[in-house]
């Protein structure tokens, strides 16, 4: 009994601890994700007599490009934002008032003041601003993330070397390394280039239908899409709200129709042809993950939650001790 309080005040005092540096910890984190995900094509070019240097140098170019890339998308959104914020609010509001209208002619005792109350326009329109400001502050680390990225790749290449040369080290505990990392790179790998996917076909969609900002939502969708369960749900909002800003009812229902037809088919049919049992974890426990890693780390800690999980699960999985634990996060066993 003595043993376990000990434990769980050690934890109490680590999650307090990393809660109070989060904002130093985020960054931390990015970067060992990108650097999971950039070590191999880093390892595979200096195998193939690419000196070290330039490969890092590759490595860096081409993340220094995609921010580039997401600057240039999202400070011109967020200056036509900031234009037609006036105009939006307007169009809110006449759209409102049909959709009373319409409730009224058809005998519809619609609860309008109830509604009114909780979707503000102002408050509705900056939800979006909101989002997108986020996003920036993200990258406002980003060369922080870079100089973390290229250090960490120098230490990869030879840092399972140095592992397995400590005394004494098992080896149960090298592949349960070894497993952590493939887990963790595989999961990464394959939610980005669905994310991705996610993301070129919703602002596909939304630039067809001629909604503000197609480009804008499609980048919304492809980070979002990292957020397990409520992701693709809160990427929806802005788009739908917009087309029912501009063209009304009709044109957010067909909006809507395209985010749910998009998220379903690859969440739900595409991805799991790929991922097969690589996330193996509970339906619970992402949901749970999602808000403890939200509550601990902030927005990013939402979009790392499942590569933590996986982290946590894995770990518990190489020690006899704890392995029961692993067994309760694991998805359930098929009959």
């Amino acid at each position: 009994m003595t043993r376990a309080l000990i434990i769980v005040a050690c934890l109490v005092v680590i999650l307090a601890g990393v809660k109070a540096s989060a904002s130093l910890l985020v960054p931390f984190l990015l970067a060992a994700f990108l650097t999971i995900l950039l070590a191999r094509p880093f390892i595979s070019m200096r195998d193939k007599g690419i000196p070290s240097g330039v490969g890092l140098v590759v490595m860096i170019l081409c993340l220094g490009g995609l921010g580039v890339l997401v600057m240039t998308i999202v400070k011109p959104s967020l200056d036509q934002f900031n234009v037609n914020l006036p105009t939006y609010e307007a169009n809110l509001r006449v759209q409102l008032d049909a959709v009373w209208q319409w409730f009224e002619a058809k005998g519809i005792d619609a609860p309008k003041t109830l509604v009114v109350d909780y979707l503000d326009p102002q408050f509705a329109m900056t939800y979006v601003g909101l989002i997108a400001k986020e996003l920036s502050g993200m990258l406002g680390q980003v060369i922080l993330i870079f100089i973390i990225v290229a250090f960490m790749l120098v230490e990869a290449s030879g840092l399972y070397s140095k592992i397995s040369s400590i005394p004494g080290i098992s080896e149960q505990a090298l592949g349960a390394i070894d497993k952590t990392l493939q887990d963790v790179r595989s999961y990464v790998s394959l939610k980005a280039g669905m994310s991705l996917l996610t993301g070129a076909l919703v602002a596909i969609w939304l630039w067809f239908l001629g909604i503000d900002n197609a480009l804008f939502m499609g980048m919304l969708a492809f980070f979002l899409n990292f957020v397990p369960t409520i992701g693709s749900i809160i990427a929806a909002i802005p788009g739908v709200l917009l087309g029912f800003i501009i063209f009304g009812p009709p044109m957010a229902a067909v909006t809507a129709l395209g985010y749910v037809v998009i998220n379903v088919g690859i969440s739900n049919v595409i991805e799991p042809q790929f991922m097969g049992k690589n996330l193996d974890v509970s339906p619970l426990i992402v949901v749970v993950s999602l808000i403890f890693w939200g509550w601990l780390l902030g927005p990013i800690g939402m979009l790392l939650s499942i590569p933590l999980t996986i982290l946590v699960k894995v770990g518990l999985e190489s020690n006899n001790a704890t392995k029961p634990i692993a067994v309760l996060l694991g998805a359930p066993p098929k009959v």
